[in-house]
């Protein structure tokens, strides 16, 4: 599937964050369907159980890249948001060091608030987790009033990434 953009990094956050050390520094891309898609790996710092990622970086995951599919979906980083709530279904083990897929798509808008359904799956296309979340959009200066948010949003590293296979 054809890639239409990439959405900007941040700097400290745990799937994002480019200044982050304990983070995925995951990329993400707005794809001509109008989904969000990350390429990305876990590493044996995310684990739980040796070889398995621990679910909250798993859910972690889908939780960043549901509120991304709403900026995929309008071409926009302009809308902010909180989880409501989110049902993480953990379908497989996942493990790190191994490259993996994460798509987010908005399936539900409406005045304050939207609703994403996230799926992380491994380069077979076998599903690995996957989940329905739930946002109520909120200005970006009501989630962090001393945020700057162009500060913090501030790396475009664009990678020449045009094209992605998601089986």
């Amino acid at each position: 599937m054809k890639v239409i953009s990439k959405q900007r990094n941040s700097k400290m956050c745990i799937i994002c964050g480019m200044d982050n050390d304990y983070g995925l520094r995951a990329p993400f891309y707005n794809m001509e369907d109008g989904s969000v898609v990350s390429i990305f790996r876990y590493g044996e710092k995310h684990q739980s159980y040796p070889g398995r990622v621990h679910g909250g970086m798993i859910t972690a995951m889908l939780d960043e890249t549901g509120l991304r599919a709403m900026w995929a979906k309008e071409l926009s980083e302009n809308t902010f948001g909180v989880t409501l709530s989110i049902e993480t279904k953990f379908r497989k083990p996942v493990p790190y060091d191994s490259e993996l897929i994460c798509r987010g798509v908005v399936v539900k808008n409406s005045g304050n608030f939207f609703t994403s359904e996230c799926t992380i799956k491994d380069t077979s296309g076998a599903v690995l987790a996957n989940a329905e979340v739930k946002y109520i959009k909120l200005d970006v200066s009501k989630i962090a009033p001393d945020a700057n948010e162009h500060e913090e949003m501030c790396y475009a590293i664009e990678d020449g990434v045009k094209e992605i296979n998601l089986n």
